[in-house]
């Protein structure tokens, strides 16, 4: 019988990255802790993405105190389609999509009624700080919904797929295609059910998937093959990656990103501590990843340089 210790040396030895690992090895030396609310706060990031010249989804408006929220449907009752978000959520914990209305109530994404006095309340608890990291207070962030690029139709349920790539030192070492479902209630969140997909960074098409912890080659709601969905944009998106780590100061940093059938690649946030299931959803370890990036002599050349690098030392073998 295998022992917690004997499997965790034998994940070490295929290249898997703990978080132990992850975080005395990779976060705590690369990230410094007083850059992390350029990242925790999503409005900081937005403002952060604007000077850089990186393109996000539009901020309609954010409200930083209850007599504000009360004049929420004053402020978006011209919009059709909106997001509403906490500034420092995490885990897609908090988030509202509003698709449409029905007479004088809003859609949900999940195709559920909301009044507006049920969203006001909603922004309410997220002013309290009942979604953000460590229970601070708060503030709401109304964006724009995107609308996601045909070619996720058949592989994702009711939400908007996203897209997480994992950037070292200027470096993209790992990627992975996040598909809403029936259970993640249309939120590409792994936590909450959704799929995620690895992507070769070489072709930038999907891999293999998971669904908690499973491997699983069909969406569950749509049952379409999830492998082999060739990403548009996906240079694009690793150029936006490798730009994170310098227009941040992060050295280990998740970018999250989303595909809008017209205005295309769309930076949505980005995480100074992302997950380790990209691990699963490729099922290939980070920790090797990062050491090779280590050894190259890669990390000062330009970015161009250090994309052509991921792609042949990352890319699937076939």
């Amino acid at each position: 019988m295998m022992t917690p210790w004997t499997l965790a040396q034998r994940l070490e030895r295929v290249g898997v990255l703990g978080m132990n690992a992850r975080n005395g090895d990779y976060i705590l030396p690369n990230n410094a802790r007083k850059l992390y609310p350029l990242v925790d706060d999503k409005l900081l990031t937005k403002e952060l993405a604007h000077k850089a010249g990186l393109a996000t989804p539009e901020l309609y408006a954010a409200f930083r105190a209850s007599a504000e929220v009360r004049r929420a449907r004053a402020v978006l009752d011209k919009y059709r389609d909106f997001v509403v978000k906490p500034a420092n959520g995490s885990r897609g914990n908090g988030i509202i999509v509003i698709k449409g209305r029905i007479g004088d109530a809003l859609r949900l994404a999940s195709r559920r009624l909301m009044t507006w006095d049920d969203l006001r309340f909603h922004m309410q608890n997220i002013l309290s700080g009942i979604y953000s990291l460590g229970g601070q207070e708060d503030s709401v962030l109304v964006e724009y919904c995107v609308e996601f690029d045909p070619v996720f139709g058949t592989i994702t349920h009711l939400g908007v797929p996203d897209i997480r790539l994992i950037a070292y030192k200027g470096v993209p070492v790992m990627g992975m295609l996040r598909l809403p479902t029936s259970e993640s209630d249309g939120k590409a969140n792994l936590h909450q059910g959704a799929i995620g997909a690895g992507i070769d960074l070489a072709s930038g098409r999907t891999l293999t998937a998971v669904s908690r912890n499973s491997v699983v080659r069909q969406h569950p709601d749509t049952l379409a093959e999830v492998s082999g969905v060739a990403i548009p944009h996906f240079d694009r998106m690793l150029e936006i990656a490798v730009g994170c780590n310098a227009m941040t100061g992060l050295g280990y940093v998740g970018v999250d990103l989303v595909l809008d059938r017209t205005l295309g690649p769309l930076m949505l946030e980005l995480n100074a501590r992302p997950g380790l299931n990209i691990q699963i959803a490729n099922r290939a370890g980070l920790a090797a990843r990062l050491e090779a990036v280590d050894r190259a002599d890669v990390v000062r050349r330009p970015a161009a340089d250090r994309i052509a690098f991921a792609k042949q030392a990352f890319g699937a073998k076939t």
